[in-house]
């Protein structure tokens, strides 16, 4: 399984999701451009000593990692049609999130079918939650389908 930051910003959201993805053996992929420097003191703050557990790759832009991540690609947006608990996940599911401010492109949710647009239950008057909350909560669902099996999530390498 594959979790994709577009043009994430806040470098200790992207270090937490580093550790998430290190315990769960998630690879993660940073579509640029990034807010903070990959060697920021505040990712690494994040993400401690996890970077060195997970894969971590940067793409310079969404064409890149598309031709990178062949897989099915599921878009968690608060404008998202189907929970993330109603969909069957596989291993080589593409978990797609937006920037922390204005969320995925315009044009990438409206080229990607209704039912690949996730979006995580929450109260209505409310906007959204923290980044890495939100890939927390879709990948950890993800893993429980799988019964929290170490090989499931992890693809073969690309």
């Amino acid at each position: 399984m594959h979790v994709v930051l577009v043009a994430p910003s806040i470098a200790p959201n992207t270090g937490n999701i580093i550790r998430l993805c290190a315990n769960t053996g998630v690879h993660l992929h940073l579509v640029e451009p990034l807010g903070f420097e990959l060697s920021d003191r505040w990712l690494r703050r994040g993400g401690l000593d996890y970077h060195d557990l997970t894969t971590v790759t940067t793409h310079a832009d969404l064409g890149a990692a598309r031709a990178a991540l062949p897989g099915r690609w599921l878009l968690t947006t608060a404008h998202g049609t189907r929970r993330h608990d109603d969909v069957a996940y596989a291993s080589d599911d593409v978990l797609v999130f937006g920037n922390e401010q204005w969320g995925l492109p315009d044009d990438l949710v409206a080229r990607t079918p209704a039912e690949h647009r996730l979006r995580i239950p929450m109260r209505p008057a409310n906007r959204s939650l923290n980044l890495a909350n939100a890939v927390a909560i879709v990948v950890y669902e993800a893993w429980r389908q799988a019964d929290f099996a170490t090989d499931h999530l992890v693809p073969e390498d690309r």
